[in-house]
């Protein structure tokens, strides 16, 4: 701990009102110090992560942390506030604030000290007598470790000495016992805390409790043995926990990572009260942690949230066999023509030295990655609802879409059909001794059996058919309607820059490719064309007004040209950050604009991605690129004239005569 706090990181005076105010306060020490690089992309780093969840705790406590390559060391400031900062903690404003700043690539000796800090965090002694302290320099000591803080867990040794002549006590009850899982979506800091608050409760009820942490700090798993003799399980998480099924058969408490911090006590009495009435779980089916810390059980709203979740988590896993499959057959047409994707098979001729046979050999490997996208996006949503035993009947479903023509749409479909029936059977208790067989045979094979009948019989067919209407519907369009379908296409593809919706109109293009058509075609050049803008706007912004933006974002606006012209949206991540009412407006204008001009010019692309890298296979190259122009240039228009507003109007002249001044707001 000695290297991570010294006293130049220690200010027991925080001037701060917000926490966007206390996060560059302290950031700025570790900037001074020589501990992280970059400080507006490391604020833009812990603004991202304080989106995720608020960081304030019961108690008085914030602690926004994030692991960011702009952070050299790992590095801890503390910060005292005598009026408070709200960092969203249901009981009311923080006054002791530690920013925690982790390297992308931080070592485990590191994270595990930060992870001992979290804990102590949950001791009231400890964080009174930082109350207390006067001292710079004692207060960095006193979190390094260096003044010992009372455990009040430890028994006095007079109090429990045993009076001579006395009879021996009764031999103790045996005690409740539960095992825990604690993990929170950086591993840093809640993962532990909610680890030390659910001890501390423990030892207060006389449960025996163990404590298995995912964090980043290492993942040490529960002995069988003592899994196997609990009588609960609680799990405080706000992401999934791994392999869940070592707890099956269990009374499960499952519930968010704060509910852990903020109400242990709580989740223990209802792990007492779901032994007692002989509750048992069956752990891996699709239930999961609540954002207000409620055990499982969700409203609309909350499903809402897991089933985007639920949708990412294929689209994400497809991605990689989209960009490796889409620019190999973009490659092969490049170097053969459109007509290499007709070359008899490589297997069976195949010449060395013909430029041809290479173009066939890159089209096919190609072509072969892109049969996966389907299987891939629906055995991944099917994994994302209901774990590794899912994955056949997803994919199984995701082949037969692309058997009965239903694209897309039907991987979908298939996907979450899979995840729901397999849910479904793990619901079903069954005898102890066919447990283990149930996740690598019976799951498979009656999910496989009842998702293959439902898409052959029942479902497969329709949405085929509404997969056709919407091929047929692309291929028509014409005139307002493709320039309106292209407008809201460049809308998604800004709003998030990379985000669910960003992927939801990326996975709706390029699900069009598996099966081209000339209006797909012309929607996959609409969304890269809008994906390329957001970043190459603020690149320009950054050329042409440079005094708007601060020093870093002025050097991120250069390596904004290569990442928007290589079609890679979050380039501009950084800028909506750190100004997203202004940044976001302006770029969701520009990709609008972009995205209907080039529905209107009737641009094609049969890549997925490359950006500018893949013009030579843009029908109408000139004016695609004059879409995407003119949409940069309408979003860096309006990105420089919001922030020029910033500037306040003048103050009214004092009444002493004296010269009005205007402020930079």
């Amino acid at each position: 701990m000695s290297e991570l706090i010294t006293a130049a990181l220690v200010d027991l005076d925080l001037p701060a009102e917000t926490k966007n105010d206390a996060a560059r306060s302290l950031a700025e020490r570790m900037v001074a110090a020589g501990r992280v690089t970059d400080l507006d992309g490391f604020l833009a780093d812990v603004a991202a992560r304080e989106a995720q969840m608020p960081t304030g705790l019961d108690g008085g406590i914030g602690i926004p942390h994030c692991r960011s390559e702009h952070v050299s060391v790992p590095t801890l400031a503390f910060g005292r506030s005598e009026r408070g900062i709200d960092f969203g903690a249901a009981d009311g404003p923080a006054d002791l604030i530690f920013l925690i700043a982790a390297p992308a690539g931080a070592d485990d000796d590191h994270l595990t000290i930060l992870s001992s800090l979290a804990r102590r965090l949950m001791d009231p002694e400890f964080t009174g007598a930082l109350r207390a302290e006067r001292d710079a320099g004692a207060a960095a000591a006193l979190i390094r470790g260096e003044e010992a803080v009372a455990d009040e867990s430890a028994p006095d040794a007079a109090a429990t000495e045993e009076p001579a002549g006395t009879a021996p006590a009764a031999p103790a009850a045996e005690p409740f016992r539960i095992v825990a899982v604690t993990s929170c979506p950086t591993g840093i800091a809640h993962t532990y805390m909610a680890a030390q608050s659910l001890e501390a409760a423990a030892r207060a009820e006389g449960v025996e409790l163990t404590v298995e942490t995912q964090g980043s700090a290492g993942f040490e798993r529960l002995d069988p043995a003592v899994i196997a003799a609990a009588d609960a399980v609680i799990w405080s998480h706000d992401v999934e926990v791994r392999e869940k099924a070592r707890f099956d058969g269990k009374p499960l408490v499952d519930t968010g990572v704060k509910a852990g911090i903020n109400r242990p006590a709580e989740l223990i009495a209802e792990a007492r009260q779901k032994a007692a009435r002989g509750e048992i779980s069956t752990v891996s089916d699709g239930t999961g942690p609540q954002d207000d810390g409620t055990p499982s059980g969700g409203d609309h709203a909350h499903f809402g949230i897991r089933l985007r979740t639920y949708l990412m988590s294929g689209v994400s896993y497809m991605v990689p066999f989209v960009a490796a499959g889409g620019l190999l057959i973009a490659l092969s047409f490049a170097i053969g023509g459109y007509e290499i994707a007709n070359a008899k098979s490589v297997a069976d001729h195949f010449v060395w030295g013909e430029t041809a046979s290479w173009a066939a050999l890159l089209n096919q490997i190609g072509t072969a990655a892109f049969a996966f996208l389907v299987p891939v996006l629906a055995g991944y949503i099917a994994y994302g609802m209901a774990d590794r035993p899912a994955l056949v009947p997803g994919f199984v479903g995701g082949a037969i879409a692309l058997t009965i023509n239903a694209g897309f749409l039907g991987g979908l479909a298939a996907g979450l059909l899979a995840g729901a029936v397999v849910m479904a059977i793990q619901r079903v208790k069954v005898h102890p001794t066919l447990r283990g067989i149930m996740p690598v045979l019976v799951i498979p094979l009656v999910a496989s059996t009842v998702v293959g009948f439902l898409m052959f019989i029942v479902v497969g067919k329709p949405i085929a058919s509404l997969q056709r209407a919407l091929t047929e519907g692309l291929n028509g369009l014409s005139g307002s309607n493709a320039i309106i379908l292209g407008v809201v296409l460049g809308l998604m593809m800004c709003f998030d820059m990379g985000g669910p919706l960003n992927k939801v109109a990326y996975a709706f293009a390029v699900g069009g490719l598996a099966d081209p058509t000339p209006g797909s075609l012309k929607v996959m050049a609409a969304v890269m064309a809008a994906g390329m803008v957001p970043p190459l706007a603020m690149a320009l912004a950054t050329t042409v007004r440079g005094s708007l933006f601060s020093r870093t974002e002025r050097e991120n606006g250069r390596a904004a040209w290569v990442l928007g012209a290589s079609f890679i949206s979050e380039g501009a991540i950084p800028f909506a950050a750190a100004d997203p009412l202004r940044v976001i407006p302006s770029a969701m204008v520009g990709g609008a604009v972009t995205g209907g001009l080039s529905m209107a010019f009737g641009c094609t692309l049969r890549a997925p991605h490359g950006g500018i890298f893949v013009v030579p296979l843009i029908g109408s190259p000139f004016l695609y690129l004059l879409a995407i122009a003119v949409g940069t240039a309408v979003a860096t228009t309006l990105v420089v004239l919001l922030k020029g507003m910033r500037r306040t109007a003048p103050t009214p002249a004092p009444a002493t005569g004296e010269p009005q001044i205007s402020v930079a707001a």
